[in-house]
């Protein structure tokens, strides 16, 4: 599993925007400065988030985008899931895999799908809220 630009720039994103949430609609231009990343590739993240409805946006002036609910909602599976094709470690335990002729004889099988549930508890355990935090450990880090 490999977590793409697009999955890291969707976290950064409800990230900033729960941490100035008392501020209201906050510009995509505003949030592009801040998070160091292209205006142009934030459009088609935000975009996503939008269909999805974890943010609102609003048109004009004093527009922009704003959390639909409290970020302790949100989960970094839930948004992970919703940028990346599969958060799967391995092909054959992806959403929509065809089923692995192996699949009964295969020795790696509960190794791989022990990870699988390791991977969707720890991140559907973590909230925007937690990231949001700025004493949380890896402060400095770079999503």
């Amino acid at each position: 599993m490999l977590i793409s630009t697009k999955g890291r720039y969707a976290l950064r994103v409800m990230i900033d925007l729960a941490e100035h949430q008392g501020e209201g609609f906050i510009p995509l231009k505003v949030i592009a400065q801040r998070q160091e990343i292209s205006e142009k590739y934030l459009e088609n993240i935000i975009k996503l988030l939008v269909k999805a409805k974890l943010l609102n946006g609003l048109r004009g002036k004093g527009g922009g985008y704003q959390l639909t609910k409290a970020p302790e909602q949100y989960t970094a599976g839930a948004i992970l899931r919703l940028t990346e094709d599969s958060l799967a470690p391995v092909i054959c335990l992806g959403e929509n895999a065809e089923t692995c002729p192996r699949m009964l004889e295969c020795r790696t099988l509960p190794l791989w799908q022990g990870l699988d549930k390791v991977i969707h508890d720890y991140l559907d355990n973590i909230t925007v809220a937690d990231l949001a935090q700025k004493d949380s450990a890896g402060g400095s880090c770079v999503i």
